[in-house]
């Protein structure tokens, strides 16, 4: 192996051990997110996974006769650390868009290494760099799931943090194409009204239509947001009321007779759960999911709604 071809090769391998250990300080925090145990056992995994392919990684380095650096796993602590403090104040898409950005950059590299080490005639390296092609080919197809899942009224993967639900609330209230005359307005503030009086002192400060909304679900009345919903759809607003409905839905907060499947407290688990597997619509299973993890929380149908949303979202996303 010439001298060129071990510094590229020693050189791409250090980028890609770092790049690992902040990988794994990724996976740990997101362990924390999971919806179910069995989401948490497959992050923990994965996590897992990420430090035998550091150490596997640094083998390699000092195999080729360099030495890894001491500094990295700190860096990568460091990095993941910071990334975990701006993901609280960005929408749960983008802290996922960063974590696929992260594992394609691990892919990208894990293929070049591979190309510099069949170069080089390093069999050992190629093996290993094919290990991390598979390992992070998985990755980005798991993380393109869970983004099509959020994307589709989920997620039911993973669990927003409470601010980045409430980031991800006000991006998409704000982003909504309004069309409210301020008469309108002053026709849902009037209804509203109605409520108690911290909520219509609250409602009456507001000035715009997603300040109503926003406001309302910070607030937490179930009923004023039921109430806005159907105020909204009356004067024509379709657009807001549906995100009314979305918030809602997601906080599980429906009544019986609006979730969509018939008669739902009366059904036992394996009942629910085959009906589940008959729903085709993303926020018809978002609203299982969501009002059987504020209710019930039975276990088998949270599973099944969970892997209803899962198998829809591979689907859009164009997985095979």
């Amino acid at each position: 192996m010439s001298t060129r071809n071990t510094t590229n090769l020693l050189a791409q391998l250090r980028a890609v051990l770092g790049l690992t250990n902040t990988k794994v300080q990724v996976a740990d925090t997101r362990v924390a997110q999971a919806r179910t145990e069995a989401v948490r056992r497959v992050l923990s995994d994965n996590a897992d996974n990420a430090r035998d392919r550091a150490h596997a990684i640094e083998a390699a380095i000092r195999e080729l006769g360099g030495v890894p650096e001491m500094v990295a796993p700190f860096v990568g602590r460091g990095a993941a650390a910071v990334r975990a403090v701006v993901e609280q104040a960005q929408p749960f898409d983008e802290a996922l868009l960063g974590d696929l950005a992260l594992e394609h950059q691990l892919l990208d590299r894990a293929r070049y290494i591979k190309a510099l080490a069949t170069t080089a005639g390093h069999s050992d390296v190629v093996a290993l760099a094919q290990e991390l092609i598979t390992a992070h080919t998985a990755n980005v197809d798991w993380l393109t799931t869970v983004l099509a899942e959020d994307a589709l009224g989920g997620p039911a993967a993973l669990r927003h943090t409470r601010l980045q639900a409430g980031t991800g609330t006000v991006v998409k209230l704000v982003n909504l194409p309004l069309t409210w005359s301020a008469r309108s307005l002053d026709r849902v503030l009037d209804t509203v009204r109605a409520t108690p009086p911290a909520l219509g002192e609250l409602l009456a400060q507001s000035a715009r239509a997603g300040d109503v909304a926003v406001k309302t679900l910070t607030a937490s009345r179930d009923a004023a947001l039921a109430t806005a919903e159907q105020v909204a759809r009356r004067e024509g607003a379709d657009a807001a009321a549906d995100a009314l409905r979305s918030i809602r839905t997601a906080s599980g907060v429906l009544e019986l007779d609006e979730l969509p499947i018939a008669d739902y407290d009366d059904l036992n688990v394996a009942q629910t759960v085959a009906a589940v597997k008959e729903l085709t619509e993303p926020i018809d299973i978002r609203a299982i999911l969501a009002y059987e993890e504020a209710n019930k929380n039975r276990h088998g149908v949270v599973s099944a709604a969970q892997t209803r949303l899962a198998a829809i979202a591979h689907d859009v996303a164009g997985l095979s």
